[in-house]
């Protein structure tokens, strides 16, 4: 896999460099650039308290100099944190170049809403995306055209593949070469799977899906990469049912490629134009997911007006969900925690009020 070069002026050429590939607690598991002929491969390495008291975070993905490296013990300590060319909070990887949505076209059934919502959450990392269709063995050649064409439409060219025949995944990995993929979807769309067909010795554990929801289990916990046999990085990240948005609106309709391809050929009359109501609008009009930007633009305004008469983080507001799938965001509330006044407290009371009556 190629790398970043090395222009930091205070890393000395005698020190490894490398990739994080994983983290848990205070270690890091480092990858060591091959072109070093260092004598172990990786090291299990922690972090120098410089970097600490500075608030430097160690994320997957991230380049690396170790320094101090213990080759009989496979052990080191993290010295600097190049600089990263891309950054994710959620999840936390860095120097990723593109998203890899996987959805199952049947067992689960592919939802059209729960797809978009994916891509437009995947869109807003500004990353590249990449959609890709597993358990395609299961439709008809008519299926997966109709498909194919529909997702065309949305601006994206799906890769069909089948993680129990292998068909498509040698394509797959001949596209992944070479880059730091981010691999996302839904819980039970064979995420896990495909690591396992791509990789054999990540050897991860696979769920099955639910009969009774239809959908599957979470069987990723944390972030970790893999490497590629033909070269690469794979992130496998926790699934989860219903990405939330942290876009405003004003930029959501950039994470939609229909947006984006009529601005480009036109023009709204307002600036801040929202696509809704507003007169001589070019993004109004009949394409198909038109209703879903109008109901996930629904929440991107509920949840900025209520950031902003909380005047707080997020991390104050919980998301709540209707009966017809629409989401909201109210407060959480703020729960009073008591705790019990110790032994020494109650003594130290009980001797300053018998004081008081001496005094009396």
């Amino acid at each position: 896999m190629s790398h970043p070069s090395v222009t930091s002026s205070a890393v000395s050429e005698t020190l490894p460099v490398g990739t994080v590939l994983a983290t848990q607690a205070n270690f890091y598991q480092v990858q060591l650039d091959p072109e070093g002929n260092w004598p172990k491969p990786s090291l299990l390495c922690t972090r120098r308290t410089r970097l600490k008291k500075i608030g430097q975070q160690v994320m997957v993905g991230d380049r690396v100099t170790v320094e101090e490296p213990d080759w009989e013990g496979e052990r080191g300590a993290i010295a600097e944190v190049l600089p990263r060319r891309t950054e994710l909070d959620r999840p936390p990887v860095a120097n990723a170049d593109c998203v890899l949505l996987v959805f199952a076209i049947e067992e689960p059934s592919l939802d059209p809403l729960q797809l978009s919502r994916f891509l437009v959450k995947a869109e807003s990392t500004q990353l590249e995306v990449e959609l890709c269709l597993n358990k395609s063995d299961l439709v008809t050649d008519a299926e997966r055209h109709q498909w194919r064409d529909r997702l065309q439409n949305w601006g994206y060219n799906p890769h069909f593949m089948s993680v129990l025949t292998g068909a498509g995944l040698e394509e797959l990995q001949h596209h992944l070469r070479d880059r730091i993929t981010i691999l996302a979807g839904p819980s039970g769309v064979g995420k896990s799977s495909t690591i396992n067909r791509l990789i054999p010795s990540a050897n991860l554990r696979v769920a099955r899906v639910s009969g009774k929801l239809g959908r599957g289990r979470h069987t990723t916990r944390h972030v970790e990469l893999f490497e590629l046999p033909s070269g690469g990085l794979l992130a496998d990240t926790p699934g989860f049912n219903q990405p939330e948005f942290d876009c405003t609106p004003a930029e959501l309709g950039q994470c939609f490629p229909e947006i984006r391809q009529r601005l480009d050929s036109d023009r709204c009359q307002f600036s801040d134009c929202l696509h809704r109501e507003e007169p001589n609008c070019a993004v109004r009009g009949d394409w198909e997911r038109y209703e879903h930007y109008l109901n996930f633009l629904e929440e991107a305004i509920a949840r900025q007006e209520a950031l902003l008469q909380l005047g707080d983080r997020e991390s104050t507001l919980k998301v709540k969900t209707t009966r017809d799938g629409r989401r909201y965001y109210e407060p959480k509330l703020a729960s009073k925690k008591y705790r019990r006044v110790s032994r020494r407290r109650q003594h130290q009371n009980l001797q300053d009020l018998c004081e008081e009556f001496d005094e009396l």
